[in-house]
């Protein structure tokens, strides 16, 4: 369910926005070929006002683009508005590694000491 809050907080911030996972998943299915926005209801099984809402952050947070082809809107997921998040993730994950891997390395040295 997307709340008012969630929807405001989300507006114009591609982080925010993709911390939704139906989101996540609505930018996985446009991710390689635009579709329409009645495929991507089709996909979940959830009202179309909440699929319309989701839709509308992603839009609004610059993940995706809607083309309108005459009454029939159609999205697509804009990966150049992805890059700037690239960086700020890849030194998430890299922190993660190597504090798993400081982890590991304390852990082998308790081991070999007993």
């Amino acid at each position: 369910m997307v709340t008012q809050a969630s929807k405001r907080a989300a507006e114009g911030d591609p982080l925010l926005a993709l911390a939704n996972p139906r989101r996540r998943e609505i930018l996985r299915l446009v991710w390689s070929e635009e579709q329409s926005a009645g495929e991507i209801a089709r996909a979940f099984d959830v009202s179309w006002p909440a699929i319309s809402q989701n839709l509308r952050i992603l839009k609004e947070s610059g993940l995706v683009h809607e083309r309108r082809q005459g009454t029939s809107r159609l999205y697509r997921a804009d990966r150049r508005s992805l890059r700037p998040l690239e960086s700020y993730l890849r030194r998430m994950w890299e922190r993660d590694v190597d504090r798993l891997r400081l982890l590991a390395e304390a852990e082998e040295k308790k081991r070999s000491k007993r």
